[in-house]
């Protein structure tokens, strides 16, 4: 008896890995992926980084990077000339902008102050290269 070989389907073929802030449907094109993450990750960074992001904050970045790379490509079907759906556009649009209120749109200040054992040690170290 021979047994037919198990295919995948095209759909788990073009799927991105699962975890951390990645794509978790099937991908039509590379590009648009690597756009959602980079979005996704600009995002987090600007928030503090994902240490700082509750996980419902992380899902509101993962929609607002969904619906951004949907418009994206809307407006590259407009550059090349093509006719686009201006009431999906335009929704859209509205929905980045609600999602962007609920994000929070300012970058959030890292605290950069060194603890007082750090900058003791660097005094320290200066002070011993200027007697040098």
């Amino acid at each position: 008896m021979v047994r037919a070989k198990k295919t995948r389907r095209s759909s788990e073929l073009h799927q991105a890995p699962r975890g951390n802030s990645t794509v978790g449907f099937p991908i039509v094109d590379v590009r648009f992926a690597r756009r959602y993450r980079d979005i996704t990750h600009a995002i987090i960074g600007d928030q503090g980084g994902a240490d700082h992001c509750s996980e419902s904050r992380q899902q509101l970045i993962r929609r607002f990077a969904a619906a951004a790379v949907l418009a994206e490509q809307l407006e590259a079907q407009l550059a090349h000339g093509e006719r686009i759906d201006i009431t999906a556009h335009a929704l859209l649009t509205s929905t980045l902008v609600r999602i962007a209120q609920c994000i929070g749109i300012d970058r959030a200040a890292r605290n950069t102050t060194p603890s007082l054992r750090k900058y003791l040690a660097a005094k320290t170290t200066e002070i011993e290269e200027v007697a040098k």
